[in-house]
């Protein structure tokens, strides 16, 4: 294994990034998502809402595997990298919504009702009075769903694109040290794992409310 050092390296820091950038683009995209179930459009909440449901009750790899193997038959080739942030990018927003959406519901109605009172348009009021409050009440959801980003980037080697576990499979094949191999691979996911708890844990020591658990 000494010797695949330098690639397995590489390919954990593969899943480094591919863990950030769907982590960052999925607080994003559910933010967007968030936003527009506010819409006071009732198509466009529908829509928004059936989006939701559609992505959570779905599983990851079957849409992952739907743009890898499908969009070829239809003259649409992706590299692996940009085929696992979209596939990510619409799975987690819709979690990350979900979550939003209910933090949201513990809002009290006086804080968006005195916004308005005062004038805030729809947009500031989103901006300066929920957003700020639904990420701080979904924080832990979001912690958890990032840790979750981490863990199932793991798949991602169905779609043939190089990561962590991608590397250590073939180490697993060609060694035949199954044991070891995947022992130390957990010991590694386990390992980012910890990091993420310690970085959430100080963000939400940061910017927890008041008086609120």
């Amino acid at each position: 294994m000494q010797a695949d050092l330098p690639s397995l390296i590489s390919a954990l820091g593969e899943t480094v990034l591919l863990s950030v950038i769907i982590t960052i683009n999925g607080l994003i995209g559910g933010l967007l998502v968030f936003y527009l179930t506010l819409s006071n459009s009732g198509v466009v909440r529908k829509i928004i809402n059936g989006y939701i449901s559609i992505f959570i009750g779905t599983p990851l790899i079957v849409f992952l595997f739907l743009l890898y193997y499908g969009l070829p038959t239809i003259g649409i080739r992706l590299s692996p990298f940009v085929i696992a942030v979209f596939g990510f990018f619409l799975n987690v927003s819709a979690y990350n919504a979900r979550f939003l959406v209910t933090a949201y519901k513990g809002l009290l109605p006086t804080e968006l009702e005195a916004a308005k009172a005062q004038g805030f348009s729809r947009g500031q009021i989103f901006r300066l009075v929920t957003a700020p409050q639904v990420l701080r009440l979904a924080a832990p959801a979001l912690a958890s769903q990032a840790i979750q980003n981490t863990k199932d980037s793991s798949i991602v080697f169905l779609i043939q694109y190089t990561e962590f576990f991608a590397g250590m499979q073939e180490i697993a094949m060609r060694s035949f040290l199954f044991f070891e191999t995947y022992f130390v691979t957990a010991l590694v996911y386990l390992l980012l794992v910890s990091v993420i708890v310690l970085a959430m844990r100080r963000l939400e020591r940061r910017f927890t409310i008041p008086g609120l658990s």
